[in-house]
This record gives structure tokens, sequence and C-alpha cells, in this order.
């Protein structure tokens, strides 16, 4: 080797040693467990995605995707813990329509939910469907918005809370039809489903995977599902295009997501096996039991989806004048 070779081979080596830890382990990575943090409580879509996808991913991989659990304010404390972490691939976020959706648009946030994050992949979805209790003399959305608007005010509808998705759709649907209700927001889907089913409240936007059992039982009545087209497990009841609502699109979505500044090559390969995961049939009949349809899609259509959803709820957080406290 000649003395030019040769120092050309030694600043090589010093300009790797140089290179931060991740980024010399990128060519063997995973070479050790890759942690999904969930940002809820075990239990709900949110944990089944992460959970689901960790199997599959692991699989793929060779290695350990596991899930961590990180509930609290709403997403943020595991979105800000993911935001921190190093863009090695070894921290990953199950983010949803709350980190990246609703919650950048109704509150000051720790962390910048579009420059802070580096989008993976788009696993799946689940529309909202608006439902009423059966004891309510309304069989349609028309008829809904009729009844609205003869009693203004006395109705009241639940949610999962302020500024979640399931409190924005109906804010949309009071916007578009210039219609009022009271609004009680409960802390999660569930305590606002047991009023329903209660009777204290009248109507709610829930997400078709929560509502499903119960509409099945005859407890909810089914007016409209979000979304462009009816919905394969109540193909009975419309969609809110089909109805002349067109903007009403709203998706309990779920996707992968790291760091910010995450090597491009690493975020290809595990996109390209979320996409081939999302391909096959199991994984696919897995999820639709949960009333969740895949939407496979490329780290910039996921970065572009993540902004239009962003933007959508912040213009009508703002034509609304809804206001979160922090």
């Amino acid at each position: 080797m000649t003395r030019r070779q040769t120092l050309k081979a030694l600043a090589a080596g010093l300009g790797i040693l140089t290179l931060p830890r991740w980024a010399q382990a990128q060519a063997a990575w995973p070479t050790r467990p890759v942690k999904i943090i969930a940002p809820v409580a075990p239990g709900g879509g949110v944990d089944l995605v992460a959970r689901t996808m960790g199997d599959r991913l692991g699989k793929a991989f060779g290695q350990n995707f596991i899930v961590d659990n990180q509930s609290g304010g709403g997403g943020i404390i595991a979105s800000q813990a993911v935001a921190k972490a190093a863009p090695d691939g070894y921290t990953l976020l199950l983010g949803y329509v709350g980190t990246h959706g609703t919650n950048p648009a109704v509150r000051k946030l720790p962390y910048d939910a579009i420059n802070g994050f580096t989008p993976i992949g788009m696993v799946g979805g689940t529309p909202n469907v608006l439902v009423v209790t059966p004891t309510l003399p309304v069989n349609t959305l028309k008829e809904f918005i009729a009844h609205l608007k003869a009693h203004p005010d006395k109705l009241s509808y639940g949610s999962a809370g302020q500024g979640t998705l399931t409190h924005l759709v109906m804010e949309q649907l009071k916007e578009e039809t210039k219609t009022t209700m009271v609004h009680a927001a409960y802390r999660g889907i569930g305590p606002a489903i047991l009023d329903l089913l209660g009777g204290q409240t009248q109507a709610m936007f829930p997400g078709l995977a929560a509502a499903l059992p119960h509409i099945k039982a005859g407890k909810m009545r089914p007016l409209a599902v979000t979304g462009a087209s009816r919905h394969r497990l109540l193909p009975e009841v419309p969609s809110m295009a089909e109805l002349g609502f067109k903007a009403f699109d709203g998706v309990q979505w779920y996707g992968i997501m790291g760091p910010a500044n995450m090597p491009r090559a690493l975020v290809l390969q595990l996109n390209a096996e979320i996409n081939r995961a999302l391909a096959t049939a199991d994984l696919r009949e897995k999820l639709a039991s949960e009333a969740l349809e895949t939407m496979p899609m490329s780290p910039e259509q996921f970065a572009a989806y993540i902004k239009s959803d962003i933007d959508k709820w912040s213009q009508l957080v703002k034509s609304r004048n809804i206001e979160i406290e922090q």
C-alpha cells in the first residue's frame, strides 16, 4: 500500500470514529431491542396497533420490538420523550391523531409535531361514527339536524375530552349545520360512552372501533360515518360525504414515527417492512376485527398527511374559537 493510500484509509477510519455512536451502528441496525413508545395506558386502539406492529417488525428484523406505555398529558409526555431521543432507530413512537393531529391544533406543546419527528409509516385508521341514543326520535342525519334546530341547546354530546377528535368532529358538524349542543367533556372515551348508554348525553361522534359493539347490541343508533364511502362493517349506514358533507373525513389514525433527523436509509428500511406487513391478509384481518383499515403510505405521504390533518383542525379551532386550558 502506498503512503497516500495508507493516509487515505487512516483518514476514513478516523472519520468513522468521529461520527456519533448511533450513526456508526446504522449498517448493523438493529443490534439490540427497539422501543416503541405508546402514548397511552395498556389497552385500546393505540396500544393494540403498537403491539401488533411491534410483533411484526420484530419478526421481520430478528430483534425484539418492545412496547413502552407512557401515558399522560394526552400523549404529550410520550411524544416529548421521543422528540428528545437519539435518531438512531432504537426509540420510535406510535403516533396517532391525538399526538399529531388534534393536540397541535388546540394546545401549545413542548414539542414541534411536524419538525420534531421523522414520519416513517402510516399503519391505519378507523372512521368516526355519529351515534345517538335509541330513545331520541331521529333515524337519519337529516332528522337529527332538524331536531337540533327545533331544540337549540337542549341536547348534549359527550367526547373523550377537550380538543380530542371526538370533540372537534362534533364541533365541525355544529359549524356546518349552524346548530347548537352542550359539550360534555370526559376523561377518555369509556366514561363518555357509559353516559350516552345511560341517557345522560344524547349524541356522540366516537371512533367506529369503540362504538361498534354498542351499535351491534342496539344500544346506540348510528346515523353516519365520516369519510367518502360507507364502511364495510356498517354497510347500511351512509357516509357523511354521501349525505353532502364532503369535508368530514376525520379518521382515528395510527402511524409509526421517530425523532427528527433519522437516517434516510433506515427510514426507508422501516417503511418497507411496515408496508410489507400491511399487505398481508392476516394482518389486515386482525386490524379489521377492530374496525381498523390499513393505510400504507411512503414517508413523504405520511408527512403530508400529518401536516394536512393539523392544518384542518387548526382552522376549525380558530373558526369555533375553541380554547383549551393547558
